[in-house]
């Protein structure tokens, strides 16, 4: 490697203390000074750490932001989620290739632009969206394709700006704010009542509002905090902002309008749990709100909220530091965030113990996402009586839903608790949709006839995604997608989401070409149960609900799908052998068939 490679790996690695556990940050800084984690830099970056290079090659060749081989000057990455299909994806993706030259995967010969596909980048409700080296471009038409090539091809372009790329405004599509999470709120006003009571008491607070996670699971907020509070070590708070599920960007909402909110419900955590210390796992994909969010957090130190001797109280000293993701659906998932925190690659941990016990840099650890703690520093704020007037005896407060999909009005709704979907699709112009996901693909897929029931822990659990299927979509197709997207995005660690989300996807594809038979659903089912109840984290125990639920709330897409035959086997080799037919001008025969 060049003398000036070695140099400038060295600067970025003592930057970072010569800590192994800031390798996501060595390598990500390396990654944006070369455009690629070469071999040589792999070895650098070991040697200069003292850790195997095979540590280094690991965790860089899992995250799919990091490229491993020099990359395009340019890299476009087209977001393939669901509802960028939806609204054109395909279309944009075409008038991309016919405008680089090159199809997607490639790079021009030049070293000019290279187009990539990216799952969700949390733009489901200005979507078709893509990043260009990281600046989000959103409600791309085919249209507006050869100028962005242009603008790309010009020595220089340079990305960044408006002039380059009109649509590189990410729209905030707040449709209601509630009086909650998105209420008015004062700066400081939850710490100082809370450094009013002691950390006990304060979790006592938390506990009478029955705050539970925001993030899908629901579990009680108060009692991870007391857990983890009594248990012996030093103690960490992580927010969890990864908010990968595509049909998801509430947490965009809230990192862009109520940062302070955020980094309040955080210091109030750091305050109850005895923490010095506090991470925010960012999103790659929300690179664009670093910097804010740095700039937030600055006024917040020279204003006394953050940093030594918080609002004036001696001894309570609480930090926090943004930590960048790399591009992993699966470090949503608590444990595997850990990991990539620690600079590993991001791969689920086996429980117990559970990270209240033994998480960041294996001491007790709380993982909590944005909305939860948003919601906690309101409590703390106005108190937990206040918080349960709102929502329904089992899930008190309100809910951030980010709705996307065939809708009039998609964006960002906070609604209360207890609202049924046939009222949030007369709410979001959607009262036409044939099917509703509830909860991304994670969650469920609801048929009209399941329109009366209720978003709440007690009825329909979500994390905030809403996805709306307009009566014109062949919702089959979708299911295939949402299943290839677990697919591509399982770590590959346990062999039944590994195996299993394939073999789903292939059953599926089957049926979605006419050969499936009556014996293929009933294997289907199968497939999904095992994957579901066999799978070592929550990623391998949701991948089969796309199947599963439409299975069960929509059989009748599947059953006009299949076919009255007994058996049909996945291989078609006469469509296998049609291509080499029609060059040799042979007829393939199928000797069964020709002696039936």
């Amino acid at each position: 490697m060049a003398s000036v490679d070695a140099a400038l790996i060295s600067r970025v690695v003592e930057r970072f203390g010569k800590d192994p556990q800031r390798l996501m940050d060595i390598v990500r800084e390396v990654h944006g000074e070369l455009g690629h984690v070469s071999e040589d830099a792999v070895d650098s970056i070991a040697g200069v750490l003292g850790i195997h290079r095979v540590q280094v090659a690991d965790m860089a060749s899992f995250y799919s932001f990091f490229d491993r081989e020099p990359g395009a000057r340019y890299t476009v990455r087209l977001s393939n989620c669901v509802v960028d299909k939806m609204n054109g994806m395909q279309e944009v993706a075409a008038a991309f290739e016919k405008a680089v030259g090159v199809r997607f995967g490639q790079t021009t010969p030049d070293g000019q632009i290279g187009l990539r596909y990216t799952s969700c980048t949390g733009m489901c409700d200005q979507a078709p969206a893509a990043l260009i080296n990281g600046l989000v471009v959103t409600g791309i038409k085919p249209a507006d394709v050869p100028a962005i090539v242009e603008a790309l091809k010009r020595e220089h372009g340079k990305v960044g700006g408006s002039v380059l790329f009109p649509n590189a405004e990410v729209q905030l599509n707040l449709r209601q704010a509630g009086p909650v999470v998105l209420g008015p709120f004062e700066n400081g006003s939850a710490i100082r009542k809370s450094l009013a009571l002691s950390p006990e008491q304060v979790i006592d607070e938390i506990n009478k509002s029955k705050l539970r996670g925001r993030g899908g699971a629901g579990f009680p907020t108060g009692m991870k905090w007391s857990f983890c509070r009594k248990a012996k070590g030093r103690h960490f708070l992580i927010c969890n902002a990864d908010e990968g599920e595509p049909g998801t960007f509430k947490d965009r909402l809230l990192l862009t309008e109520a940062a302070d909110l955020l980094f309040e419900g955080m210091t109030v955590a750091g305050y109850a749990l005895g923490a010095v210390e506090g991470l925010l796992y960012l999103r790659a994909e929300y690179a664009y709100l670093w910097p804010r969010l740095e700039q937030v957090l600055s006024r917040r130190r020279r204003h006394g909220l953050l940093g030594q001797n918080i609002a004036g109280r001696e001894g309570f000293d609480f930090d926090i530091r943004i930590q960048m993701g790399a591009g992993a659906y699966v470090c949503g998932e608590e444990s595997a965030l850990i990991e990539s925190l620690e600079g590993k690659r991001g791969a689920p941990r086996d429980r117990p113990p559970y990270p209240v016990q033994r998480g960041y840099k294996l001491e007790p650890t709380s993982v909590n996402n944005v909305e939860t703690l948003c919601c906690a520093a309101r409590i703390m704020e106005k108190g937990a009586d206040w918080f349960v007037k709102h929502g329904t005896r089992d899930s008190t407060g309100t809910k951030l839903l980010s709705v996307s999909g065939d809708c009039k009005h998609p964006g960002v709704y906070e609604v209360e608790y207890g609202i049924t979907v046939d009222k949030l699709l007369q709410l979001v112009g959607g009262e036409d949709a044939q099917a509703v996901q509830v909860g991304g693909p994670s969650g469920a897929c609801l048929a009209p006839k399941d329109y009366g029931r209720k978003i709440s822990f007690e009825d329909m659990p979500t994390g905030g995604s809403i996805i709306v299927f307009g009566p014109k979509r062949d919702l089959l197709k979708h299911v295939l997608d949402f299943t290839e997207f677990f697919a591509e995005e399982s770590c590959g660690w346990c062999a039944p989401c590994r195996v299993g989300t394939t073999l789903m996807k292939m059953k599926l594809e089957k049926i979605l070409d006419g050969r499936g038979t009556a014996s293929d659903l009933e294997e289907l089912k199968q497939l999904g149960t095992t994957v579901k109840m066999m799978s070592r984290c929550g990623l391998g125990q949701s991948a089969a609900n796309p199947v599963l639920t439409t299975l069960q709330n929509l059989p009748e897409l599947y059953r006009k799908r299949i076919t009255a035959k007994d058996f049909i086997p996945h291989f078609d080799i006469t469509a296998a052998f049609s291509e080499q037919a029609a060059v040799t001008g042979r007829k393939f025969v199928d000797h069964e068939e020709a002696h039936a």
